[in-house]
């Protein structure tokens, strides 16, 4: 057979894969809801399990710090637990919640490399609180060495990091200080945790949508919550709500992580008081408001991703 007759079948032959892929149409990866079980403390991981399966989460957030469901000092052989837990019940753990803020905490290495062996491709770094903002500076800088070095410990062992946006004197609370911190970072390492209800707090009228497209390229995970503002004793505070009761415009926010591509976890939290008489009616109380968020939380998911 002539060599331009072979190159003609090849060619194709290629054609003709690349038009059936296409006509396939594969289905483009939506973002997984998830409960922040920071919610569910009285539970254990069997139990949580079948609660979130009731509850239609496809995912948990599950927290892997101090007072959490999985103790850093457990870690290698708690996460496993939960995680095989879960999985019996279809709900998986797209991210977990640690309190880690440097390479030298001893809980480190043993909860990334438990969390990546696992699969588990998310972790949201710990908070960095300003003891004094007139050295801002300076403990940007320290916060960017810690950061940076976790970072490297997250590349080697195959997980990612999110830098949460936490309103008041945290790191990030300004988002742009979220994105100097992070500039010279690995974005396959550690990006950001976003939260319009913090982000609203801090930026009301348009600081909140300019400060995600600053950080929109490195998205990987996001949190939902609500919040009004509240004059209490004379001081205007952030009283925190259900879902789309509040001042985030969720709505808008959604059609703004559609234009991102943005497929990575969402938790929700319920942050609001919830008051009761007894120990078993607030948890009463609280199932049913987690209920009634994520129904709001999913409307929005579904109204701009498909469900």
């Amino acid at each position: 057979m002539p060599y331009s007759t072979r190159r003609q079948i090849f060619a194709a032959a290629a054609g003709a894969a690349a038009a059936s892929a296409a006509n396939r149409q594969e289905p483009a990866a939506k973002p997984t809801l998830c409960l922040f079980s920071k919610h569910l403390p009285h539970l254990g991981y069997k139990e949580m399990a079948k609660t979130l399966k009731q509850m239609g989460f496809p995912g948990v957030d599950l927290t892997t710090r101090p007072r959490g469901h999985v103790l850093p000092e457990n870690v290698a052989r708690d996460l496993p637990r939960a995680h095989d837990a879960l999985a019996a019940e279809g709900v998986s753990i797209p991210m977990i919640t640690t309190g880690l803020l440097s390479r030298n905490d001893p809980a480190a290495r043993p909860t990334l490399y438990t969390a990546a062996k696992l699969g588990i491709p998310f972790f949201k770094l710990g908070y960095y609180k300003f003891k004094d903002v007139a050295k801002l500076d300076s403990y940007l800088a320290q916060v960017k060495s810690d950061v940076e070095g976790l970072a490297a410990i997250a590349q080697h062992a195959g997980i990612a990091g999110g830098f949460h946006n936490h309103s008041g004197a945290y790191v990030g609370s300004a988002l742009w200080d979220h994105w100097w911190v992070l500039r010279d970072t690995d974005p396959a390492a550690v990006g950001f945790y976003y939260d319009p209800c913090h982000a609203t707090i801090e930026g009301g009228k348009a600081g909140w949508e300019i400060g995600f497209h600053r950080v929109r390229s490195n998205l990987k995970m996001v949190a939902c919550k609500d919040f009004f503002w509240e004059k209490t004793g004379g001081k205007w505070q952030a009283r925190m709500c259900p879902l789309g009761q509040g001042m985030v415009d969720y709505p808008k926010f959604f059609r703004l992580l559609k234009a991102a591509g943005f497929a990575g976890p969402i938790s929700l939290h319920v942050e609001y008081k919830i008051e009761a008489a007894t120990e078993a009616q607030r948890i009463e109380k609280e199932t049913a408001a987690i209920e009634r968020d994520y129904r709001y939380l999913k409307s929005q998911h579904d109204a701009v991703f498909g469900a």
